[in-house]
């Protein structure tokens, strides 16, 4: 692929993902699933104006360190503190039991195998997918309708925060496994000294970035800074410790999400992240996924899998929310609030595309999944908070 064609692709991707993202938005639906549907649309499934390549493909790879990163940085740790047993029992079944059901749901399709086996990993990272929850429709709802604050509008918020945090060590694990020469024991310990050794070191660059944001408060200096540690600690994971990329940004994130100017930093990279990298991400999803290979099993496994996804966030959250004392209606409201899924979905997928885990068709059941789920949640959480009032009045 030359410059010119490079620069043409770019130009395309850009346009289309931002015009497309745009209408998904004044549609009321993620604007991440209108960018997606640009990738479609240019790429092979209709009109094949683009095609994925290497340099595509490394954009979008900076493009998903850079989402985690700011992910990361958007983790409240006072929150996570404080959060206590109800947010960190939901979290753990909200991801366990989807996890569970899409690991089954897979073998159904295409045959039940032992632990260990290349069609056993697949399954589980299926089920992985599956796991990620993205609240930020459920909060908006929840702002709109002033439940922000409540104990239910809390909960969702902190086992959210939880929930990512434990989805992203089970695809670390997940991933792990394929490698036929790694045991599950070796995989565990990597990660546990992965996870160990970034602590320690987490401490001392909090220092050290403390210091430098003191001494250069608000300036550009701080968040170039922390890019860099957010490519390093990616780097660091994936060759030393077989731990994916995106999860030593993530914890890149984490560790400067208490500074000061974490917010500053995470404008800064969003800058980056919204006009360039996060459209080719998003828009290479598109272009990898070519609806014309399609067929009826897809179709049906695609069924399958939007169905256990939002099952099995309700009944994993809101069934445990109901043994924690929560009313029928709020356990409902949570189990519901965290069934939404959004760009982490995408970006397990897409990881479990490059570690050849799973084939690209699958990307249209992860589509769909998040499109449904995000006009779904909106609409069924105002419908139960509006029969409450009604049967509150009367």
């Amino acid at each position: 692929m030359d410059t010119l064609e490079i620069l043409r692709n770019l130009a395309i991707i850009i346009v289309s993902a931002k015009a497309f993202g745009l209408i998904a938005r004044k549609l009321k639906a993620p604007q991440v699933a209108g960018e997606i549907v640009a990738g479609l649309l240019i790429g092979p499934s209709l009109l094949n104006l683009v095609t994925d390549g290497d340099f595509l493909g490394g954009m979008a790879e900076i493009g998903v360190i850079l989402l985690m990163f700011s992910a990361g940085l958007e983790t409240n740790i006072d929150k996570l503190k404080k959060s206590g047993v109800k947010a960190t029992l939901l979290a753990i079944t909200g991801v366990v039991v989807p996890l569970v059901l899409g690991t089954i749901m897979y073998m159904c399709f295409y045959g039940f195998s032992a632990p260990g086996t290349s069609t056993f990993v697949e399954a589980m990272f299926i089920g992985t997918i599956l796991t990620a929850t993205s609240v930020s429709i459920t909060v908006q709802v929840l702002k709109e309708l002033g439940k922000i604050s409540t104990e239910v509008g809390t909960t969702i918020m902190s086992a959210a925060i939880i929930d990512d945090v434990i989805g992203i060590v089970v695809l670390t694990a997940v991933i792990g496994l394929k490698d036929p020469s790694a045991s599950l024991g070796l995989v565990c310990i990597k990660t546990v000294a992965f996870f160990v050794l970034s602590f320690i070191a987490g401490i001392i660059i909090f220092k050290v970035m403390q210091r430098f944001d003191r001494r250069w408060p608000h300036t550009r200096r701080i968040p170039i800074i922390g890019m860099a540690l957010a490519f390093i600690m990616a780097y660091v994971a994936e060759k030393y410790f077989g731990v994916a990329d995106i999860t030593g940004a993530y914890v890149a994130g984490i560790i400067l999400s208490s500074l000061d100017d974490s917010e500053y930093i995470d404008r800064k990279m969003d800058i980056s992240s919204y006009m360039i990298f996060g459209p080719v991400f998003f828009a290479s999803v598109g272009l990898q996924t070519n609806l014309r290979t399609v067929d009826v099993s897809i179709l049906a496994f695609s069924v399958a899998f939007v169905l256990v996804g939002l099952l099995g966030k309700v009944l994993g959250c809101g069934l445990v929310a109901r043994f924690m004392k929560f009313n029928g209606s709020d356990a409902l409201k949570i189990g519901i609030g965290m069934m939404t899924r959004g760009e982490v979905a995408l970006i397990v997928a897409q990881r479990g595309l490059k570690s050849g885990i799973i084939d690209s068709k699958y990307f249209t059941s992860v589509i769909l999944l998040i499109v449904i789920s995000s006009i779904l949640t909106p609409i069924l959480l105002k419908g139960i908070y509006v029969s409450d009032e009604k049967k509150a009045r009367s």
